[in-house]
């Protein structure tokens, strides 16, 4: 997950992006800090808590779609903090009056255009992820085959969602687990062998970890369904034998091609010269 704070107003609104499900997650406190005006974090943090206890009593769904990451706090510990996407924040604000509800209802909007237009159009995901892949190089037939694995994906996460798995770090943890199994490396150490930062690891990847990204994730959720796994535990052993799957596939690849299969290849453009060296 990828920390980008962003300013409200010159406030610090705290956002983390989750590649696993490409979502923002923004900071509950932060948004209600600006709604209340609050200068003080702890006061805002109770206005917050008093806020839930009375959208719980009236059978709200905003606090549901609110969950827990860890962000860095005041002190510069990283907290587990309660975070929304920007369309729930667009209806919590509703729920707080406030003169600045207007205009950070317009931010909001603005920051989580696009993908509100994507939940309504699916396909102008699609339509864009093509165009930036296009523009970046990508063969059709890279393109074809990071599209059919990101379908795989989300049929996967969708299953996760309707069985007891919180999206975000629950769903970072199963996905870890899933690449573990199969490359025998996990997300992190896999960007680092790319050279990855903050870019997406899928979007770096070649055609075969493609493929075997998506047989692992095929198989994940095809055995979670026949076992009906529901909740982490039983979703942690699917996740397994599913990456396993793929893990044995990949290594008769391997065998008989004398290829590996996970490598530091990767589409970041060829660094300029340092043209100081020559002084």
């Amino acid at each position: 997950m990828k920390s980008d704070p962003v300013l409200f107003e010159q406030h610090e609104i705290r956002r983390i992006y989750d590649e696993a499900t490409h979502t923002w997650w923004f900071s509950v406190v932060d948004i209600v800090r600006v709604l209340t005006q609050q200068p003080d974090y702890q006061t805002a943090r109770k206005y917050w808590n008093k806020l839930k206890e009375r959208l719980l009593k009236e059978g709200s769904q905003l606090v549901t779609n609110c969950h827990q990451l860890k962000m860095t706090a005041e002190d510069g510990k990283q907290r587990l903090t309660d975070v929304a996407t920007a369309e729930t924040l667009l209806r919590l604000v509703q729920s707080v009056p406030s003169p600045k509800a207007e205009p950070i209802k317009l931010w909001l909007a603005k920051v989580g255009y696009e993908r509100m237009q994507e939940m309504a159009d699916p396909g102008l995901s699609l339509d864009r992820a093509r165009e930036t892949w296009q523009r970046h190089g990508r063969s059709e037939k890279w393109i074809r085959q990071r599209m059919t694995g990101q379908e795989t994906r989300n049929k996967l996460t969708d299953y996760w969602l309707e069985h007891g798995i919180k999206a975000g770090e629950e769903y970072a943890i199963l996905t870890n687990i899933i690449h573990r199994e199969w490359a025998e490396v996990d997300v992190k150490e896999h960007k680092a062998l790319k050279g990855l930062k903050t870019q997406n690891l899928r979007d770096h990847m070649s055609e075969a970890e493609l493929i075997f990204t998506a047989l692992a994730e095929l198989s994940t959720r095809q055995i979670a369904e026949s076992a009906e796994a529901t909740g982490m535990r039983e979703n942690e052993s699917a996740a397994r034998k599913g990456g396993g799957i793929a893990k044995h596939a990949r290594q008769e690849l391997e065998k008989t091609t004398g290829n590996r299969v996970v490598t530091g290849e990767n589409f970041l453009p060829p660094e300029l010269p340092d043209e100081r060296k020559g002084e």
